[in-house]
């Protein structure tokens, strides 16, 4: 099934994405070269960002052949501008990117264009040389192997992740990502649960998109306590969906949890001390997001 015809869709929050905009207008236009019955258009959607020198710099996408930047008035979240993305797009098939991402494949568009797959096609992510110091690089490298294609094709539903995924307009009209979710975070794992639930087959495939922006250790912790409250918010409709909650639901006996929220209570701040410095641990990392999450819980 070759796919003729491609949005390329990307939500931006104050960064600077011109540069992928130029490498992905460039593999287009190659494709277009070997077949010249392709037509693709690349849409790009400012989420209402603070930062007004990186709207400024992205309003270059505007010259750049097949490309609009739109500039929303509103912060509406990632979920609502992936929605408002497929509203405004054209083509048959959507290819969603986070911005932030780099190409490192110079058949990225290729591989997309010649899978015979439905549905739903994600490419999936690899893991670029960051601070040994740095947290998120240290926990993303660290669980670098479950992105492996064949890995995610064992749970294609569970492993779904919105950073590089092609999706059949159909689909995403009929199955769009829910609104409720307004910061980043399991917004996406939502969306792998609702596929399912339409019975709309998603497959992996060996097409990733290299992570090489890794946030300070402050930040993501902040990102990942933020994540943690919207789990708990959505803990019923996730459940079977996060290993944190399949975790903490198999914890039957009460004095377990009440052991965890004390240690939380008591060690929590050292723990987030550590964490936000220069020698983050990935095992406090762990005993950390399970404290607080619990902690969350205290009142059931």
């Amino acid at each position: 099934m070759i796919k003729k015809e491609v949005s390329i869709l990307i939500p931006v929050y104050n960064d600077i994405c011109v540069d992928i905009v130029k490498c992905l207008a460039d593999m287009c236009e190659c494709e277009r070269a070997g077949n010249h019955d392709f037509i693709y258009e690349i849409l790009v959607a400012d989420d209402a960002s603070s930062d007004v020198s990186c709207v400024e710099q992205n309003r270059q996408i505007n010259t750049i052949p097949n490309c609009t930047f739109i500039e929303k008035e509103r912060n509406a979240g990632s979920a609502a501008t992936r929605n408002f993305l497929a509203q405004k797009s054209r083509y048959q098939w959507l290819l969603f990117l986070d911005c932030d991402m780099k190409i490192v494949n110079r058949d990225f568009i290729a591989n997309y264009v010649n899978s015979d797959s439905h549905g739903v096609i994600n490419g999936g992510i690899c893991i670029g040389n960051g601070d040994k110091h740095n947290l998120r690089c240290l926990y993303e490298s660290f669980y670098a192997p479950k992105h492996h294609f064949l890995k995610r094709n064992e749970r294609p539903y569970q492993s779904f992740r919105s950073t590089n995924f092609m999706i059949e307009r159909s689909v995403m009209l009929k199955c769009p990502f829910d609104e409720r979710f307004k910061k980043s975070g399991y917004e996406d794992v939502m969306f792998g649960k609702t596929l399912k639930e339409h019975h709309v087959m998603v497959t992996h495939i060996d097409n990733p998109t290299m992570m090489v922006d890794f946030e300070g250790n402050a930040c993501y912790v902040e990102k990942i306590e933020r994540s943690l409250h919207t789990l708990y918010t959505f803990k019923d409709e996730l459940r079977g969906y996060s290993h944190m909650l399949t975790f903490v639901n198999g914890i039957h006996i009460k004095g377990v949890l009440v052991a965890i929220r004390c240690w939380h209570w008591l060690l929590g701040s050292i723990e987030r001390r550590i964490l936000c410095g220069s020698h983050p641990n990935l095992a406090i990392f762990n005993l950390y997001r399970l404290g607080y999450y619990v902690s969350l819980t205290k009142n059931n």
